[in-house]
């Protein structure tokens, strides 16, 4: 899946290269994931500049859902609980937790201190989820036992404001990584938050990180320099 500022979810055979499918919406679709079910890959769930995460049927290419109570723009969306939950950021500064399926907030949260926080990652444990935030922290949910924020631990070290930087766990859990504006990967010690590694391989923002699933040592990032690197 992709997409893109003409407002396209493009659907795309991994082994052609060929795109199938396409469907417009009325806005910029943010970020759009596939349901995790091995039942339900026909389903996607798109975070859209229009404050609504809309869910499409891949088959017949219809909306079946609409997902409506954010103030603004929506950023990123994240499955939880063995994918009956997913969670969505806002630029209206809030997280929304919502049963799938069902078009009403199961949970709201929100408070002074918060920023808005663009890109999400889910812990292998399922336990936590993290949030890349403007203010240059990434920040943890506790999503395993319905608490808020965990503020006992906080990652930082990098520099995020202002940019969706992409933010991921290693196939462990034992690692979280992030790029940052600077053109750095970071990387720190999931135990006790401690920054690890700051590597420094582009010469623009590293917008996008990705942990190999099978060689756990390798990682791959990406920057507006138009440069892909290999990290081991």
């Amino acid at each position: 899946m992709s997409c893109s500022f003409d407002k396209y979810i493009k659907h795309w055979d991994t082994e052609t290269g060929k795109c199938i499918s396409f469907i417009q919406h009325s806005d910029i679709p943010y970020s759009v994931k596939i349901h995790p079910d091995l039942d339900k890959q026909n389903i996607i769930l798109a975070a859209c500049a229009d404050k609504k995460i809309m869910q499409w049927d891949l088959r017949s290419g219809q909306m079946i859902q609409e997902y409506n109570q954010h103030l603004d723009a929506v950023n990123s969306i994240t499955f939880f609980d063995n994918n009956k939950k997913f969670v969505s950021s806002s630029d209206d500064k809030t997280l929304r937790v919502w049963e799938y399926d069902i078009p009403v907030t199961a949970k709201y949260i929100a408070d002074p201190s918060m920023h808005s926080m663009p890109q999400s990652a889910l812990h292998p444990d399922g336990d936590f989820i993290a949030f890349q935030s403007m203010n240059n922290q990434i920040v943890l949910y506790n999503v395993a036992h319905g608490k808020f924020q965990e503020r006992k631990k906080k990652f930082v070290g990098h520099s995020s404001a202002g940019y969706s930087c992409q933010l991921g766990f290693s196939p462990d859990g034992k690692y979280l990584i992030s790029g940052d504006s600077r053109g750095h990967l970071a990387v720190w010690d999931w135990r006790n938050g401690q920054l690890a590694k700051k590597l420094h391989g582009h010469s623009q923002v590293c917008i996008g990180v990705e942990w190999h699933p099978q060689e756990q040592s390798k990682v791959a990032t990406c920057s507006w320099d138009g440069t892909i690197k290999l990290w081991d």
